[in-house]
């Protein structure tokens, strides 16, 4: 049996990473286990087990039951495959419920046995903790057992369901040249609040709805002999059957519209609509945008505006993924904005000169959660030399109205003054192509600062094209820098993750905030400097840290092998970071950044090293890139 079971471990990793000697001492107190169907290995909430189980022939099944009696899936398991991990790492009570689901055989290793080599066998270790990295993004154990997206509840359906499953094949066609009578008669007989227009070939051309009837037809008196197709919505917003529910979600609030084609391999299957989404989800993210879009003043915006933070903890207490929120948070968060936007225009009258109002730091890299500070500026084109005075003073009433609106609405100042109100950041394109050729050809220490700041701009309202020419100003004037690149690796390189070399937290040892760390600057941090170092030197445009890190996956440089790692390790930060902050408003708190590893259990302690050993590895890639030139 011993050398049946060696062999059968050499071809299982991480058991395949160990030499004779380790396989045979393991072996040689190990045991083989017989389970019939249905078998109840481990129960849920009971005793621990004692071995780590492997599973040789049959499979089984691991699942989780809530305090509503549902029974949740966690995984189906067959030849090869492992579980009582946790039941080892965490020592108190089995986590999980395992059955067998036919006759199984196992393989059971001593507790002691995986304990030792967990601390002895850093490749054994570091198996486990990659593989339950991915696992472990967005959620605990303890999270998964409390929270609503597994057991039922609105939002489940935004992260669970595809297009498809909630879409209607129920579809009212008619040709694009019917009248606009013949249209609303069709609509009313069907009781649909859209028609989908087609043009010869009977593909999709254009769709009415309820809303163009009532302001492009009934408000403006028009002819009803005329074709429909002067009233239809040209541009169709279409999705997949495989897209989920929230993907739907987004288009809709980027939009504004209220109906989506949806499509399999092109051909047009059903469509969704935002009241499919409100029936299944109750109020959602989709209401709160509709109702920033029907606000008429700043005041009126108010209310509406905090209801984004209340977005924020249904989704962390739904155990939606961190990335998912951010780009939910985003959509809701630029809708304001522009709303806002649109208002000072109209108070103030049309600008003198065509403008673009950008954003940086998380709001231009995506990754806004709860409220965080104004970050933004603003791009206007040269004036002429005898409108300068009126461009600037009808900017700097723009923006110190902006600024305040903002702030009424839950967006705090910028403690450093990185805003529109401040003169030095609202220029004209020429100005600020002279800042970034300044910053990039004399890389001082502040000049890099506001590089690490301001190149993670993101156009939001008014003429984008000012900003892109800004962004294709900027890939010009990086080619061949290697100097600016050397100097913002060595500022990324100063800021290491709170780990020492013994692999232990390094915490703060005084203060306010004695014995823990700040997961935003020491943790985060690196991870969007590095992103955002190695996407500069390759010439991508995205300003996210996901799409970064997705763009730079086996890209030559400096860390595309780590880019898979460096997302997870990211995904599990911002959640780590939502929930301390939502646990903290929560209890009335106002949320900040310092997380202590004593309020975390064993498996994120264990996994937060692991990133941290992640972070460490990259920046030993950037400092074995540019270490020369330090």
């Amino acid at each position: 049996m011993i050398d049946d079971a060696i062999a059968f471990l050499k071809n299982i990793p991480p058991f395949s990473l160990l030499d004779e000697a380790a396989l045979g001492d393991i072996t040689a107190a190990m045991v083989m286990e017989f389970y019939p169907k249905g078998h109840v290995i481990l129960q849920q909430d009971g005793p621990a087990s004692g071995y780590f189980g492997i599973v040789r022939s049959g499979s089984i099944k691991v699942f989780i039951r809530t305090h509503e009696g549902e029974e949740v899936v966690v995984d189906n398991r067959a030849e090869g495959d492992f579980f009582g991990f946790l039941s080892i790492i965490c020592g108190d009570v089995s986590r999980n419920t395992v059955v067998a689901l036919e006759d199984t055989s196992c393989y059971l290793v001593r507790k002691e046995s995986i304990s030792g080599l967990l601390r002895e066998r850093p490749g054994f270790a570091d198996f486990f903790l990659r593989s339950y990295l991915k696992k472990l993004v967005g959620i605990t154990y303890q999270q998964i057992h409390d929270r609503t997206l597994l057991y039922g509840g609105g939002d489940k359906l935004l992260f669970t369901n595809t297009v498809g499953d909630l879409a209607t094949n129920r579809i009212i066609t008619a040709h694009q040249d019917i009248s606009i009578r013949e249209a609303a008669r069709l609509m009313s007989d069907n009781r649909v609040s859209s028609l989908v227009l087609l043009d010869s070939d009977s593909f999709p051309a254009g769709i009415i709805t309820d809303r163009d009837l009532r302001d492009k037809v009934v408000a403006r008196g028009r002819d009803l002999s005329d074709s429909v197709r002067h009233i239809m919505s040209v541009t169709l917003i279409k999705c997949e059957t495989g897209d989920y529910c929230f993907e739907a979600l987004l288009k809709m609030i980027r939009y504004n519209i209220h109906h989506l084609l949806v499509l399999t391999k092109g051909e047009l299957k059903g469509m969704i609509t935002n009241h499919d989404l409100m029936i299944f989800q109750g109020e959602s993210p989709l209401s709160v945008a509709r109702e920033i879009e029907n606000r008429t003043s700043i005041d009126g915006l108010v209310p509406v505006s905090r209801k984004i933070s209340r977005i924020v903890e249904i989704l962390v207490q739904e155990g939606a993924q961190a990335g998912n929120i951010t780009r939910i948070i985003t959509e809701i968060n630029d809708r304001l904005l522009e709303k806002i936007l649109q208002l000072t225009e109209k108070k103030l009258g049309p600008p003198p000169v065509s403008y673009c109002w950008i954003v940086f730091g998380s709001e231009g890299r995506k990754e806004q959660t709860f409220r965080t500070d104004q970050d933004n500026a603003i791009i206007y084109s040269d004036p002429l030399d005898h409108c300068e005075k009126e461009v600037n003073a009808y900017f700097s009433a723009f923006a110190g109205q902006m600024t305040e609106s903002l702030v009424k609405c839950g967006f705090p100042k910028c403690s450093a003054g990185y805003m529109a109100d401040n003169p030095e950041w609202r220029k004209p394109l020429s100005a600020w192509k002279q800042y970034f050729h300044d910053w990039i050809s004399m890389p001082t220490p502040e000049a890099v600062l506001k590089s690490l700041i301001f190149f993670d701009f993101r156009p939001i309202y008014g003429n984008n094209m000012l900003a892109e020419a800004l962004r294709a100003f900027l890939g010009q004037t990086l080619k061949n820098r290697s100097l600016f690149f050397a100097q913002m690796a060595n500022v990324i390189l100063a800021n290491k993750p709170p780990v020492d070399f013994l692999n232990r937290f390094r915490l703060e040892k005084a203060g306010d905030h004695i014995n823990t760390f700040n997961i935003k600057i020491r943790a985060l941090s690196p991870v969007v400097d590095a992103a955002r170092l190695a996407a500069l030197e390759l010439g991508i445009y995205s300003t996210s840290t996901l799409e970064r890190l997705s763009a730079l996956k086996d890209q030559p440089g400096t860390i595309g092998v780590l880019c898979k790692e460096l997302e997870h390790a990211f995904e599990f930060l911002v959640s780590l970071r939502l929930r301390h902050q939502f646990e903290q408003i929560s209890k009335g708190l106002q949320p900040d950044n310092f997380i202590s590893p004593d309020s975390l259990g064993m498996i994120e302690r264990r996994t937060l090293l692991e990133v941290f050993r992640i972070i460490t590895m990259a920046q030993d890639l950037i400092k074995k890139r540019y270490g020369p030139m330090m």
